[in-house]
């Protein structure tokens, strides 16, 4: 029988749907805040999200603290709110670092670009995105809702149970964006899977006015080339 609709999106390609991605492609999620009913926390220790009870079991042996349900409806309704600032991962290439800029409405994302030029949708992709060129007044734009604000993505392993699977974090971070691209190049530095930290870290000063200002941001620093350790058993 012959398929007559194969060619249904030729004529309108955007109106194509995408292939369904799986939340099981990744254990659990890092986190640097929470909802406080409707009001964003920062945190000092990462939060971790994940529905797997055994990855969360192993989460709060290493990372300390106690897996709890919390009020979401995707599948990762467990949640640890860890001691760590600071974790230990494991990333296996720069391919696992995806960063653009999105602005959402509330239909969905109304504009994607990499600063320079639009990534989606496939009609405007390579074209100018018309964003600012100065860094502060791209932040100011998204800061009044009429810009697009980072995206930031990590996919990684943990190094001390990279048997889990891949977790991710998400960012959204202008602190994150301004290094990004030395870390990108500290991870193609190394053939092959590199040993980094993934941190919370504390920011606070005074300014010159005698405002104190304090807010966290994240920090990934790469360590060094990772290698998998053997056991003594299976090495011999």
């Amino acid at each position: 029988m012959a398929n007559n609709l194969r060619r249904i999106w030729d004529t309108d390609p955007a109106s194509k749907p995408t292939p369904r991605q799986f939340s099981d492609d990744f254990v659990g999620r890092f986190r640097s805040g929470r909802l406080v009913g409707k009001l964003p926390e920062s945190l000092n220790a990462w939060r971790v999200t994940t529905g797997d009870p055994v990855v969360a079991e192993e989460i709060a042996r290493l990372m300390g603290g106690a897996a709890e349900e919390w009020d979401t409806d995707k599948e990762d309704n467990l949640e640890i709110l860890t001691d760590a600032p600071s974790v230990e991962i494991v990333i296996e290439s720069s391919d696992k670092i995806d960063a653009s800029m999105k602005l959402f409405g509330s239909t969905g994302i109304i504009h994607h670009c990499d600063g320079v030029e639009h990534l989606s949708p496939e009609d405007e992709k390579g074209e100018p995105c018309g964003c600012p060129e100065l860094l502060q007044d791209r932040k100011d734009k998204a800061r009044s809702g009429r810009g697009p604000k980072p995206s930031i993505d990590v996919v990684f392993k943990l190094a001390a149970a990279p048997e889990l699977g891949r977790f991710r974090f998400n960012s959204g971070s202008w602190e994150l964006v301004k290094v990004l691209h030395e870390v990108i190049s500290a991870v193609d530095d190394y053939d092959g899977p590199v040993r980094a930290t993934l941190a919370i870290e504390n920011v606070s000063y005074t300014t010159k006015g005698g405002r104190d200002v304090s807010y966290n941001k994240p920090v990934i620093k790469v360590l060094g080339a990772y290698e998998v350790t053997v056991p003594m058993a299976d090495a011999a």
